[in-house]
């Protein structure tokens, strides 16, 4: 390929005219300058705050859906005639592609901010990459269309169905392209079996719940939360004895977005019949994205099963199992999926998904998983993320951060590092004046200390006359765990 001051140009341009130079996003250094990261938060949230005295914190970042954020593209351009132009395309196309795996393995190896397992090796199944494999229609009924991979998929669902102690018969469920619809499967199952029921969620339910009040107009009460993150059963009370005559549709998390806290779903149950909700007037979607998966294999941890009355639960296939592509299983009660199915005479099926056509290669991926490490496996890897989560927030705390970490959780809140350069590079999730980091399987003890002697030089860079202020953040992680001059010995 010949340089040029703009970019990379394929040999085939000299005789086929100019083409669009290789975008500078595959440019490292210049992508952590134009992409922003940042979460956006439900409005009832605190926004990032503005810059303080010290400096530590930048104005927040406002995202505008009228334009367009990216600031680079790569071209499609069409294909050339004659055989050498096309042989020219091509290396031109695989330079592109081999750069990007650069990227990719560079981003991979400094990625702590969201709870992606990166850490697999699924080359058994390339065999199989050349197949359009789609599970549309319901997953128990077989369709006309004979590409499909739904006897993985049943056996993946029978495995989650032992793991919540639901028998075969009673049980019925469907791998989703990701957590979300999981989400808006299990909450539509929700309004369906109470069609006038009130959508009860904490502040720290994932994004994509209050979503689904919106998509199913539903009404929906947002219910406060400790300190922890985790949901505050006394509010919670409070806000179903004002609306004790409409049924209640329950948002559970196990793990919230931000903190990693998980609700007590036994006081949950507990509040309701406290406030008089009989089982037949209350219905109780279980979100367990993250730690749906980890709390089954945690010693004396609350237990997520069927034998309680909940409606459903949902996790994500791509987050603890490792999934390379977005997908989730979603689990519910037979007798509550006939409210929603209906049959399509074009599938010879049942439409009872959100989606019609399904990711057929995710089931294979996941059974391919499970059959790995089962559940001896996952205990283990749970463990050790426990465990380095627990080294994280000591590190970060030997060095006067101020850190959170909720029991059961392998999630570390901490106060927002003061450079946002910092923030990309480590792709953290950042809401106000903290951020976290996820400790999943795939990172390592030397990762994390690489990471906190990192963060360690950002803060000094950003006091470089050496009188470091560490910000309150008590508000929210609690003073225990605040590491500000008025919260914390050590700070003086």
């Amino acid at each position: 390929m010949t340089a040029t001051a703009n970019g990379f140009h394929a040999p085939w341009e000299l005789k086929h005219g100019p083409a669009s130079p290789l975008p500078r996003e595959i440019e490292l250094d210049r992508l952590r300058e134009i992409v922003p990261l940042a979460l956006a938060p439900e409005p009832e949230h605190s926004p990032a705050p503005a810059a303080s005295q010290n400096g530590h914190h930048k104005e927040p970042v406002n995202y505008d859906t009228r334009r367009r954020v990216q600031a680079a593209s790569l071209p499609v351009t069409e294909p050339v005639a004659d055989a050498e132009g096309a042989s020219d395309k091509e290396a031109y196309m695989a330079g592109v592609l081999a750069k990007f795996r650069m990227h990719l393995e560079e981003r991979t190896r400094h990625h702590l901010g969201y709870p992606y397992n990166l850490e697999f090796d699924y080359g058994a199944l390339s065999q199989l990459q050349g197949y359009s494999i789609n599970n549309l229609g319901d997953p128990f009924i077989e369709s006309n269309y004979g590409v499909h991979s739904r006897q993985f998929e049943v056996g993946v669902l029978d495995w989650f169905a032992r793991l919540w102690e639901i028998e075969k018969d009673d049980y019925w469920g469907y791998i989703t392209n990701c957590g979300t619809e999981g989400n808006l499967h299990g909450i539509l199952l929700g309004r369906e079996v109470l069609p006038n029921g009130i959508l009860y969620a904490s502040h720290e339910s994932h994004y994509s719940v209050f979503k689904a009040a919106r998509m199913y107009r539903m009404e929906r009460v947002k219910v406060a939360t400790l300190i922890t993150g985790e949901i505050d059963c006394a509010d919670l009370k409070t806000k179903l004895e004002a609306n004790k005559d409409k049924p209640a549709i329950i948002n559970v998390n196990i793990g919230t977005t931000v903190k990693g806290a998980v609700d007590d779903l036994d006081h949950v149950i507990e509040t309701l019949k406290e406030v008089g909700y009989t089982e037949d007037r209350f219905y109780i979607h279980v979100d367990g994205a993250l730690f749906g998966l980890m709390m089954p294999f945690v010693k004396k941890a609350p237990k997520v099963t069927f034998r309680k009355p909940i409606g459903s639960v949902s996790v994500s296939g791509h987050k603890f199992v490792g999934c390379p592509m977005p997908c989730g299983v979603q689990i519910t009660r037979l007798r509550h999926i006939e409210t929603l199915g209906r049959d399509v005479e074009y599938l010879a099926s049942r439409d009872a998904t959100i989606m019609g056509s399904r990711n057929g290669h995710a089931p294979l991926y996941l059974w391919y998983t499970l059959n790995r490490k089962g559940y001896r496996g996952f205990q283990k890897d749970v463990q050790k993320c426990l465990r380095n989560a627990l080294l994280l927030q000591s590190r970060l705390k030997e060095n006067r951060f101020g850190a959170m970490l909720n029991e059961l959780s392998s999630t570390v809140v901490f106060e927002r590092p003061p450079e946002e350069a910092f923030v990309r590079k480590w792709q953290l999730a950042c809401q106000g004046p903290i951020a976290h980091a996820v400790v999943m399987p795939n990172v390592s003890v030397d990762t994390l200390e690489e990471f906190v002697e990192e963060l360690v030089e950002s803060r000094a860079r950003a006091f470089p006359d050496g009188n470091i202020v560490v910000p309150c953040i008590a508000e929210q992680i609690g003073e225990g765990n605040c590491m500000c001059i008025k919260h914390s010995p050590l700070a003086e």
